[in-house]
């Protein structure tokens, strides 16, 4: 978790949006994703502003890459 959280490895390569949110890194031979997501905030659908945390509930997705 706290190497997802600390996550700054972005480049134009796997970045090409400059969003920063999705990574991706090696633990113990595996390899793990992560991603988040901006919904409304009842979570049910994409939230009309991502940069106004008023009207935004972030989900982080955390998981082996073979269970993408």
């Amino acid at each position: 978790m706290e190497r997802a959280r600390t996550y700054n490895d972005f480049a134009p390569a796997n970045d090409p949006y400059g969003e920063r949110n999705f990574g991706a890194l090696e633990h113990n031979g595996n390899r793990i994703i992560w991603k988040v997501d901006a919904y409304d905030r009842d979570l049910r659908y994409g939230s009309p502003d991502p940069a106004d945390p008023h009207v935004t509930g972030r989900v982080l997705t955390i998981m082996l890459a073979g269970e993408y």
